[in-house]
């Protein structure tokens, strides 16, 4: 039987990204997401208007989406309650928010040099998109409080480990990504069904493809 609960949160899963942008002092602000989703060549973002990140991005017009796997849970959630900002929003601090200048040492996480935008990559990621922004726009009910970002991805970064031999594919059974639902952490997800959607674009089956069902 369905209910219809005044559900507060509309969280249901999304892949988590530790962002990448650079300060208005030339150093690099990293903040984990999990409000993006892909199409094409573009990605749309999801940012609350008084992050760091926020500012940088309409400054700087570029940013890099580092992708972590579900192992780098321990490095995401050591900067999960931090702000780029040196004076934290009444709201955060409420939450338990505290500024940290340098989110990769306290995460524990290493600059990698971007190819074509200047904020750096995040060398432990597996998977890391260089993107300038395209657009943006208020987002989240009136007044808003959020912007959704338009961004293009530029360049992709892939551990040579994760694209199908002799493709341009990442292999869906070796992507273990970290994933957001309702605030909590989830990873390990398994392959439970063939595609017929897979077949009729006709992408590359992986190395370990789950068996038909009968």
């Amino acid at each position: 039987m369905h209910v219809v609960p005044d559900l507060k949160v509309l969280y249901f899963g999304t892949p988590v990204v530790l962002i990448s942008s650079r300060n208005p002092d030339g150093s690099a602000n990293l903040a984990p997401m999990s409000s993006a989703w892909w199409l094409g060549r573009s990605a749309m973002l999801g940012l609350g208007d008084s992050a760091q990140t926020t500012a940088n991005l309409r400054r700087e017009g570029e940013c890099v989406l580092n992708l972590p796997s579900s192992a780098m849970v321990d490095a995401v959630d050591r900067i999960a309650l931090t702000t780029g900002r040196p004076t934290v929003p009444e709201h955060k601090a409420a939450q338990g928010y505290r500024y940290e200048p340098d989110k990769f040492a306290l995460a524990g996480l290493t600059r990698q040099p971007s190819d074509l935008v200047s904020p750096p990559r995040v060398a432990q990621c597996p998977i890391q998109l260089e993107c300038r922004v395209v657009a943006s726009y208020p987002f989240g009910g009136t007044p808003s409080h959020a912007t959704a970002f338009q961004v293009e991805v530029l360049r992709a970064h892939v551990e040579q480990d994760l694209v199908i031999p002799g493709t341009s594919y990442v292999d869906p059974l070796g992507w273990d990504p970290l994933i957001m639902k309702f605030c909590e952490f989830f990873g390990g997800g398994r392959n439970v069904h063939p595609s017929r959607l897979a077949e009729g674009w006709r992408m590359p089956h992986g190395r370990r493809a789950v068996a038909p069902t009968s």
